[in-house]
């Protein structure tokens, strides 16, 4: 579904991608860890050319998404995309902001629009707050109605960057709950997260990145009782005896 082939990006003289080769199968689901300022998000958001790149390829189903003349709407409507500040617009109900793309890029009539909207809702468990604007909502109910804003273009893709990170803690569950269900449906997921809960239950591969490289790719189980990279060692090490204030 994507394949990463030598890809390289920079910030100025930082190198935020180091030579990256990856792949991601279709109905896999993928956890991207590692320390901030891995290279995690950056990775993801070139999936969609929210980041471009400087060398290298990367192909979604197939297709060089840097090919001269490719429409960069299209390739985006293909890709779910859930970031960690949920990006609702905040003057639409949540059935409007469900609607809003499809009507407009996928030429669903009213109506179909809203009946698909109700039932992404009712999936993620917001039926009843269809007509609630985002500031009526908490945090977890805003990045579900984002989840459901996504699903609405019925995309074969799901990139979530670091989805619950805004969350606080009572809240981070109901996302995760969401996720669940659609890595069980099959959807092909890339999720830069830090709920190494998530990870270990739900995750079909584990990437380990660190300065702008993959230096670890394991199933969770290898990865969280067998890792073989020393800086994926320390990174565990690090996240099961976190620091305690004298």
């Amino acid at each position: 579904m994507i394949r990463f082939t030598q890809v390289n990006k920079h910030y100025g003289s930082y190198h935020a991608l180091v030579d990256v080769d990856e792949h991601i199968r279709r109905g896999e689901v993928v956890v991207v860890c590692g320390p901030s300022g891995s290279g995690k998000s950056t990775l993801i958001r070139t999936v969609n050319r929210l980041e471009p790149i400087h060398s290298g390829r990367i192909e979604v189903d197939g297709q060089d998404i840097h090919q001269p003349g490719l429409r960069v709407d299209a390739l985006r409507s293909r890709i779910g995309f859930v970031f960690q500040q949920f990006n609702l617009f905040p003057h639409l109900t949540a059935l409007q902001n469900c609607t809003l793309a499809p009507t407009r890029l996928r030429g669903l009539s009213a109506a179909e629009a809203r009946q698909q909207a109700l039932d992404l809702l009712d999936g993620v468990g917001l039926a009843h707050k269809a007509q609630a604007y985002p500031g009526e909502l908490s945090g977890g109910q805003q990045q579900r109605v984002a989840i459901a804003r996504a699903l609405a273009m019925r995309p074969p893709l799901m990139l979530f960057d670091e989805p619950t990170s805004a969350l606080d803690p009572e809240m981070v569950g109901e996302v995760l709950q969401v996720m669940r269900g659609l890595a069980r449906d099959g959807m092909t997921m890339v999720c830069v997260t830090h709920e190494m809960g998530f990870a270990r239950e739900v995750a079909d591969r584990v990437l380990f990145m660190d300065a702008g490289r993959v230096l670890e790719r394991a199933t969770p189980d290898e990865f969280f009782q067998r890792p073989t990279h020393p800086r994926a060692r320390q990174f565990l090490s690090d996240i099961r005896t976190p620091f305690q204030p004298a």
